[in-house]
């Protein structure tokens, strides 16, 4: 009778203790289901006290210390259960996943590697590897894990653009249309596939198929100053000026010309001989440039002034050309512009001789041969 007593106490006991554990259970649940992490962690801490060796309560309190943010907990957590366990692949995971997300990339690559060497066919992995080598200024050790992610999975549009914006950078453009052509054929309408399809494309010098791209993207919303400049560019290349002008034209009202977007319209107003807008244009990029340029825009802004026969204009803006880059064909201008517009003999031959001088390129045997027949007529 007295062992019944005991054996019933115990089943009691034993009960009581269950249920009360399926009670702690409940109330975890509904903390994670309610995005209370904090709460759930402050909990799990309560219920074991240290020092906690269980590797599962071990899990418990690393994984709601990471969903609390709490990221010094959660790495000692998971240092504990790998200082037990280093062959856990799903602990190495969280470990390396702590330590990036805590901005130590050069102790998160060293776990990540420990994956790899026991899966070396596993996509996550090399291009976790490839972020970090990148993070690290390792930029070889990225190429080379994007390749092998990519390898593994073709298709992946993240991957897929990375690399072949590795390789658009290293002017390897064949390969980069071929890395995204590829996972273009599973998603078709992924904007961050249809941007390094421009990219390439834009790169390849293949106009047309760059400006039905960036159609894609604009119409979708997507009106970063690159696309739209691919896009006016694209226009330039191909003859088409008026739409050239209007694709820059967003850039303009939205406040974010740039100088190369002024210089492609104001070309374009020249080609469609409107030398009023252009020289406008040509003042804007004149007024954004930061590049060697500017001697380039002065020039043609000259050019433009002469075809107004504004030859006061002209003559001010080739001489402003020449202050930046004295480039021979601004010289052979001067000295036609004085020669067969100013009437102006002395300095023609000044600037005909100066053209001369300044050794312009075989393809300009032409007005070579011209300048010093010149030379000859008019010093007589």
């Amino acid at each position: 009778m007295k062992n019944l007593l005991i054996t019933l106490f115990l089943t009691l006991s034993i009960l009581q203790i269950r249920a009360q554990q399926t009670a702690n259970d409940s109330l975890l649940l509904d903390y994670y289901q309610n995005q209370r992490f904090a709460d759930a962690a402050d909990y799990l801490k309560k219920t074991y006290p240290e020092p906690v060796t269980d590797l599962k309560v071990l899990a418990k309190l690393a994984y709601t210390s990471k969903m609390a943010s709490r990221l010094p907990d959660a790495e000692n957590y998971y240092q504990r259960i790998y200082d037990a366990d280093t062959a856990s692949l799903p602990n190495l995971y969280n470990m390396s996943e702590i330590i990036k997300r805590r901005g130590n990339n050069k102790k998160a690559i060293i776990y990540v590697k420990k994956i790899l060497l026991k899966d070396t066919t596993n996509f996550d992995v090399y291009k976790q590897l490839a972020d970090l080598s990148q993070n690290l200024g390792d930029v070889e050790g990225s190429l080379i894990y994007l390749q092998k992610a990519n390898k593994i999975n073709p298709l992946n549009p993240d991957v897929a653009y990375d690399l072949s914006s590795f390789y658009i950078n290293l002017k390897l453009y064949v390969n980069a249309e071929i890395i995204i052509d590829k996972a273009l054929v599973a998603d078709t309408a992924n904007l961050l596939l249809l941007k390094g399809k421009a990219q390439a494309s834009y790169a390849l010098k293949k106009y047309p198929v760059t400006i039905e791209i960036t159609k894609k993207l604009i119409d979708a919303g997507e009106l970063a100053g690159s696309i739209v400049s691919m896009r006016g560019t694209s226009y330039y290349m191909t003859a088409n000026y008026p739409d050239c002008i209007k694709t820059f034209k967003i850039l303009e009202d939205n406040q974010t010309g740039t100088e190369a977007s002024f210089y492609y319209t104001a070309m374009s107003y020249k080609a469609l001989h409107n030398n009023t807008k252009a020289i406008i244009y040509l003042d804007k990029a004149i007024e954004e440039a930061t590049s060697t340029g500017i001697g380039s825009y002065y020039s043609e802004k000259g050019d433009s002034y002469d075809r107004l026969h504004q030859l006061k204009n002209a003559v001010e803006a080739y001489q402003k050309s020449l202050l930046y880059k004295p480039d021979p064909i601004t010289y052979y201008a001067l000295a036609t512009l004085y020669d067969t517009e100013l009437k102006n003999r002395a300095t023609a031959i000044k600037y005909y001789k100066k053209y001369l001088a300044s050794k312009p390129k075989d393809s300009q045997k032409t007005y070579i041969a011209y300048s010093r027949e010149r030379i000859k007529s008019l010093g007589i």
